[in-house]
């Protein structure tokens, strides 16, 4: 395998030991698919970020650890790498651990490691749990600052929280449909809201600002809640799919979808002559700029995920004492878009 990377650069970069990464760069036995592809990885990474290695500055590693489905790991990732070379006067490396569903004992594996390998800080998207909470500490007390990403751990040992205001984020999304909904409704008039886990502190502030919202706006309304599909459209699609199933279920007059999967959960409402006044949905990947060009979303509550990430790592910077002061504010806002001013869907 090519390369122009010490191993040990490598190493750090791939957060293998440099004895693994010798066994895959020399093709010898007993390194697995997975050591592989992590090694490639690390080596593309390298690659990309070696236009920095000019710059001026310390060189600091920080590990991106996420939980997300694919759609989203990308775009943060992609956010990442657009911020990374204008961030100065340290050349920053990123470090990617992203898991599509990462149970709170695959995290606390992946921050124990970090916190045995050293780091220079970790940004994290993960479930609000105890014994993640305490992993978070124990990279605190070990000098390695952490930063949630559009959740938060709000009791934990985290340095800061860059991302949406989400319990307003639901407050909007209660409001506009609200506003969608006709005067007289059906007794048994539901609305649908789903999550991809109530563990997510975000999602679960979205949830709550929604709920406070439609309760005071639309009391007679039935609110109805699936969570834990998280985000993905198979396990999302089964969860919608059994409670349509229950014919006590009133037709469904809007929907929140905090977590994703939408054409999962539309293909499900129409397959139930469900047909929701209003959708709203978070985030502009294609699937809902795609849905939402369809009529079949109304709108999509989106916030700069490239400006969260940016502060995530001036927090970070701030930590290291690399930058005398912190990025204001922290926290970005929600846009809300519409058919009408929807960006170009990505090939």
């Amino acid at each position: 395998m090519s390369h122009r990377f010490p191993i040990k650069d490598i190493a750090q970069q791939s957060g293998l030991s440099t004895a693994t990464v010798d066994r895959v760069l020399n093709r010898r036995a007993n390194a697995s698919a997975r050591s592989q592809a992590r090694v490639v990885a690390a080596i593309a990474e390298l690659e990309g970020q070696e236009q920095q290695l000019s710059a001026r500055g310390r060189r600091l590693y920080f590990d991106v650890v996420v939980e997300a489905p694919e759609r989203f790991s990308r775009e943060i990732r992609q956010a990442t790498e657009a911020v990374l070379p204008t961030i100065g006067p340290a050349v920053i490396r990123a470090r990617y651990r992203f898991q599509q569903i990462m149970p709170a004992d695959d995290c606390v594996t992946i921050l124990r490691k970090i916190t045995k390998r050293g780091s220079h800080g970790v940004v994290l998207k993960a479930r609000d749990l105890p014994q993640i909470n305490a992993a978070v500490a124990q990279l605190h007390n070990s000098g390695i600052p952490v930063v949630c990403v559009f959740t938060d751990l709000p009791d934990g040992a985290r340095r800061a929280y860059c991302g949406p205001d989400n319990y307003a984020a639901g407050q909007s999304a209660a409001y506009m449909i609200d506003k969608c909904l006709p005067d007289d409704l059906p007794t048994d008039a539901t609305i649908l809201t789903t999550l991809s886990q109530m563990a997510f502190h975000g999602e679960d502030q979205r949830w709550r600002g929604f709920k406070r919202q439609i309760s005071e706006r639309r009391p007679d309304l039935r609110l109805i809640t699936l969570t834990a599909g998280a985000g993905l459209a198979l396990e999302t699609e089964e969860l919608v799919r059994e409670r349509l199933s229950d014919p006590c279920t009133g037709p469904i007059l809007g929907v929140y979808s905090m977590g994703g999967a939408n054409r999962a959960i539309s293909e499900q409402l129409e397959a139930f002559n469900h047909h929701p006044c209003a959708y709203v949905a978070h985030d502009l990947d294609n699937e809902n700029l795609i849905m939402m060009r369809q009529g079949k979303v109304t709108v999509v509550l989106h916030h700069d995920i490239a400006s969260d990430m940016r502060n995530a790592f001036l927090s970070l910077l701030h930590a290291n004492r690399v930058l005398s002061s912190l990025p204001s504010p922290t926290q970005s806002r929600i846009s809300v878009v519409t058919p009408f001013d929807c960006p170009e869907i990505q090939p």
